[in-house]
């Protein structure tokens, strides 16, 4: 039994863990994910920006590589490759366009 002022002893991890949910404050709601990265979503960006975006900006918005290659290889955007200088130091990005073939499917008028 509680004592007023002593923890209960906890002799199991079903113990262990029905003593933490009771000790924490219930939640009200969860934390909102953001959606998954979809193909018109990476369009939809590569189609705002007028040089297109490196790999590594797509990545970082969520985008897996795979479905990037998808996108080029159903001609909907197109790579290519370029020297950067940064740090001092030259590097090679890969730099991934969107064709007229994506803007077209963005506005309606293409296959998806």
């Amino acid at each position: 039994m509680w004592r007023q002022g002593r923890a209960p002893r906890c002799h199991t991890l079903a113990d262990v863990h029905a003593l933490v949910l009771r000790s924490r404050p219930m939640l009200t709601h969860s934390r909102k994910r953001r959606p998954p990265a979809t193909r018109r979503r990476a369009l939809e960006l590569l189609a705002v920006s007028p040089d297109g975006c490196t790999e590594a900006i797509m990545v970082a918005h969520g985008f897996a590589a795979n479905m990037l290659a998808d996108l080029i290889r159903d001609g909907l955007a197109t790579a290519g490759t370029e020297r950067v200088v940064a740090g001092g130091r030259s590097i090679e990005v890969a730099r991934v366009r969107v064709t007229d073939t994506g803007r077209r499917v963005l506005v309606g008028r293409g296959k998806p």
